[in-house]
């Protein structure tokens, strides 16, 4: 019964900045990790970001540390990506997913696409001048 919605993405100039939202329902947003992943054209899905329901620890590829920002607001059940100085190498579409039961050897930081039962539908972000 979760359910995940995707929005914010859109066009934008490279160095610009966009803010991507995720609502969540169904469960309480605090039981499970949220990731966001993206998946560019011809290209296999990647992991962006992550949160951990645990502890609140945040994870990022190496492509975007420095850039995005996951935050979470767990009162509204929304997870948000800032995403700042984007690069045309940043489109692709962009997809929050939720994890219900993360095991506890999950190694965060290579932003695993298993155990994410369910997806949102995405939503584009291109990049380009």
């Amino acid at each position: 019964q979760v359910q995940l919605v995707e929005s914010g993405g859109g066009l934008v100039q490279p160095g610009g900045s966009l803010k991507l939202s995720c609502k969540v329902s169904g469960y309480t947003m605090d039981y499970y990790d949220i990731g966001w992943f993206r998946q560019a054209p011809g290209k296999e899905r990647e992991g962006v970001s992550c949160i951990a329901s645990k502890d609140s620890s945040t994870y990022y590829a190496d492509s975007v540390k420095g850039r995005f920002t996951i935050t979470g607001d767990n009162d509204r059940n929304m997870v948000y990506l800032r995403m700042n100085s984007l690069k045309p190498e940043d489109t692709a579409v962009y997809y929050c997913a939720a994890d219900p039961f993360p095991w506890s050897g999950k190694n965060y930081d290579s932003l695993p696409l298993t155990g994410y039962e369910y997806w949102g539908q995405g939503t584009p972000v291109t990049v380009s001048a």
